[in-house]
């Protein structure tokens, strides 16, 4: 990605970059970087950068179906199969469902490794504007899509009317869909024609724009990437791969990099150059307070001027809901984005002491926390044969329908 900015009068363009900035940008750049001209922010020390034009060169990320790691053929594989069959036969096309678009695309995205006319008959309504209780709908104000029920009231669909957290919701319908056309072109091609990272929308806050879910923007580029795929589309597969590039590289640095710097340095696929998007936590180099990352391992909500523990739904105590929405929907791609194995495994020790929190806690919520240990577990090859049956039918029964799908995609 090439920034260039035009300039009046004489001299050189002084321009300030924050810590991702400076991970990224290129050597081959005409740009001048000036280490001894600093100044301290909430996003970490800006760094004086001397030139017209910039180039970030984000390392790529490998968009695929699977997990680009596995696990062994023989490990747990009768079980988790098990489980995964028990999931697919109680899908029912037929029955009530919600008529909120977030939690819609969350039903039909769990569905997406199952038959194709569930899949169809599950989606078509959108798409053709026959889905009585809700729909998209242009929005010829701000020139952009919007739902029924978000066109009625400011709050409704998480308030998707005034463009709240658009790319959570459309990930979700666009990973259903592009699985749809992986296996149904022909279904792919009548439908192809109808088809800002920020989630605060068009909404003002005292404290500016947020974010919560790193997790879900990552899904709604990867989800666009592989619709890319779906169609053979070159150019959204690039576009939609680099967008999720740089939603990596920030959810990185800003929400779960609490205590200092990444150094991308592991190995992911065997037997190739290393692999960019793990990390080594440099101590001396802090981004944030210490007496915020003494009580922190992950950021809750990141505002444009603040760091919060908490989350829109849920107190900071809850820290299982905070592991939660920085790791749901479990994908392929959730191993890149939780890479660092180090890191995940402070994650949920962080985490676990809150399961016996008085008062009780979601069994959903809970998979999720089961499900990123046996990631850490798997992904470690050293401690792969220490997953036991017993945490991964926690994981599978606790977070739900689509912790389990997601689970197994990623392993089987």
């Amino acid at each position: 990605m090439e920034y260039t900015w035009q300039k009046r009068g004489y001299g050189d363009l002084l321009m300030l970059a924050h810590p991702l900035h400076l991970k990224l940008l290129s050597t081959s750049s005409s740009a001048t970087v000036l280490e001894s001209l600093r100044y301290k922010s909430l996003d970490g020390d800006l760094v004086g950068v001397v030139g017209d034009t910039w180039l970030l060169k984000p390392d790529a990320i490998p968009v695929t179906w699977h997990s680009l790691k596995g696990i062994k053929e023989d490990h747990h594989r009768e079980e988790i199969i098990s489980a995964l069959v028990q999931n697919v036969d109680a899908l029912d096309s037929s029955a009530d469902v919600t008529s909120a678009s977030y939690f819609y695309g969350k039903l039909i995205a769990r569905a997406c490794r199952e038959i194709r006319n569930y899949l169809k008959s599950m989606i078509e309504p959108w798409l053709d504007g026959s889905f009585g209780p809700n729909g998209f709908l242009y929005d010829p104000t701000w020139g952009g899509l919007i739902t029924k029920l978000g066109s009625k009231d400011s709050g409704g669909d998480f308030g998707f009317g005034i463009y709240n957290d658009h790319h959570y919701h459309l990930g979700y319908f666009l990973y259903a869909i592009a699985v749809l056309v992986k296996i149904d072109n022909l279904w792919g091609k009548k439908y192809r024609p109808q088809l800002h990272s920020w989630a605060g929308g068009l909404t003002e806050f005292t404290d500016g724009r947020n974010q919560e879910s790193t997790s879900e923007a990552v899904n709604g580029y990867y989800s666009a990437a592989l619709l890319g795929l779906a169609y053979g589309d070159i150019e959204l597969a690039a576009v939609a791969s680099t967008v999720l590039a740089f939603e990596i590289h920030a959810a990185k640095m800003w929400w779960q990099d609490l205590i200092g710097f990444l150094r991308f340095d592991w190995d992911i696929i065997p037997n190739q150059k290393p692999f960019p998007f793990s990390c080594y936590v440099k101590e001396e180099d802090t981004l944030y307070p210490s007496d915020f990352t003494a009580e922190n391992r992950v950021v809750g909500v990141l505002w444009s001027t603040k760091r919060d523990s908490g989350l829109w739904f849920a107190p900071k105590e809850w820290k299982e809901c905070r592991l939660g929405i920085q790791l749901l929907p479990i994908l392929p791609v959730s191993e890149i984005l939780f890479s660092d194995v180090k890191f995940a495994k402070q994650l949920v020790d962080w985490t676990l002491p809150a399961l016996d929190r008085e008062g009780g806690v979601g069994e959903g919520w809970k998979g999720f926390l089961y499900a990123l240990e046996i990631e850490t577990l798997v992904m470690n090859e050293d401690d792969e044969d220490g997953v036991h049956v017993g945490t991964v039918a926690m994981a599978l029964g606790g977070g739900g329908k689509y912790c389990s799908f997601g689970l197994i995609e990623i392993k089987l």
